[in-house]
């Protein structure tokens, strides 16, 4: 794609737990992982947008008796977002793999790519979980687990600018416990490579702002990092291997990248930055409801799926943005676990990955719900809320499925 280049009903069981383990990911206090489907029902997995893409409903009865969510408190749910703020979006809510609310105001959910922002750090750790997997099974030059060193599979990075970088995990690198220029250090989320990777002579990037896996510190630059080791690991830049390995098994069409350039040493590389359409982001939802699997290919490994039920570190306490440190997964979060009015009404299983300007990419493996939003905007808004009623609107003694 021409534009990629210019700018990717369980609970949790033991053998989960092991396989996890052995395949490279923590699986330390998970919660229900991956929806299955229902006995009796067959599978459902969308067709890409232009084969006819979702199946939607329209009538209330029919939201109430195949979907199994509440009609008025899904226009509630419209009229809330048109009304949380001023932003052009496009907003999607997904139930037993039925589109039951789509609500867009000057974008649309199908075609329309915008800067999804912080929701691609929930993309990447995914990319990231598909690298290790594959390498597992020798499809790659290089072997990795989420517990290897980064570095050691980020060779533009030598010499080290600090040498506790050289006790990074990868896994540190996606949940926010590496050190690497959080965002309370005030280093700017832009290239050059050679700034990022702490040889430009600036001390924000050159030295860690605490011990690996001491401390949380929301980074944005641990995920840029991540993309270099996928594409050491596979011999690929970070894009090709996303499209490739994610995007084209789920269907999704329409995306596009962020590159940053360097200097000779450094080279040019994709980060994790992209843009998706709603719709798009909703794929990698919903494949992560169904434990990572569409059709009938693992696309995304069981082991991360499980792994992203539970935060991945031992910090404790109010971190980043006045979150919980527990809140805090391999790329994605968990909303049900924000403690005080913020995590109230979330299951506990709900992970989700906000975004500045208002995008969310989640689901719910307990209440078989998917949802996403897409302005392409910064600032703040109201990301739990939008979870919190979508949540609401599943009623509490579903009807008859399909």
């Amino acid at each position: 794609m021409k534009a990629r280049r210019a700018l990717i009903a369980a609970r949790l069981i033991l053998p989960g737990l092991l396989l996890a383990l052995a395949a490279g990911g923590r699986a330390a206090d998970t919660v229900s992982a991956a929806r299955p489907e229902p006995a009796g029902r067959a599978a459902y997995f969308p067709p890409p947008e232009s084969k006819g893409g979702w199946r939607t409903l329209e009538k209330p009865e029919d939201v109430r008796r195949l979907a199994g969510m509440d009609p008025d408190k899904l226009a509630a749910l419209k009229t809330w977002l048109l009304a949380s703020d001023k932003r052009d979006f496009a907003a999607i809510v997904v139930r037993r793999g039925y589109v039951v609310l789509e609500v867009e105001r000057k974008k649309s959910s199908r075609t329309d790519a915008q800067n999804i922002k912080s929701c691609a750090k929930a993309v990447c750790a995914t990319v990231l979980a598909i690298a290790s997997e594959e390498s597992q099974h020798g499809r790659t030059p290089r072997k990795m687990t989420f517990d290897d060193p980064a570095f050691d599979f980020i060779p533009w990075a030598q010499p080290l600018s600090d040498p506790r970088k050289a006790r990074i995990t990868v896994r540190q690198l996606l949940n926010h416990t590496s050190g690497l220029a959080p965002e309370s250090s005030g280093a700017r989320n832009a290239g050059p490579w050679e700034y990022i990777m702490g040889h430009s002579g600036d001390p924000k990037t050159e030295r860690l702002a605490f011990d690996p896996g001491t401390d949380l510190g929301y980074s944005t630059h641990g995920l840029y990092h991540a993309t270099l080791v996928c594409e050491n690991v596979t011999d690929k830049p970070y894009d090709e291997f996303a499209v490739e390995k994610l995007f084209k098994p789920l269907g999704i069409e329409k995306w596009w990248f962020e590159y940053f350039d360097g200097d000779a040493k450094h080279g040019r590389h994709p980060s994790h930055g992209l843009g998706l359409p709603a719709r798009e982001m909703a794929r990698i939802a919903y494949a992560m409801l169904r434990g990572g699997r569409w059709e009938d290919r693992q696309v995304i490994p069981k082991w991360f799926v499980d792994e992203t039920g539970g935060p991945t570190h031992s910090v404790t306490g109010p971190k980043s943005f006045g979150r919980d440190a527990e809140s805090f997964s391999s790329g994605w979060e968990l909303p049900g676990r924000l403690g005080g009015e913020r995590g109230k009404g979330i299951p506990r299983d709900a992970r989700f990955k906000p975004g500045s300007g208002g995008q969310l990419v989640a689901f719910v493996p307990s209440l078989d719900l998917a949802v996403a939003r897409q302005t392409g905007s910064s600032g703040e808004w109201e990301f739990e809320q939008y979870l919190r009623l979508a949540c609401e609107a599943v009623l509490p003694a579903a009807g008859p499925e399909e």
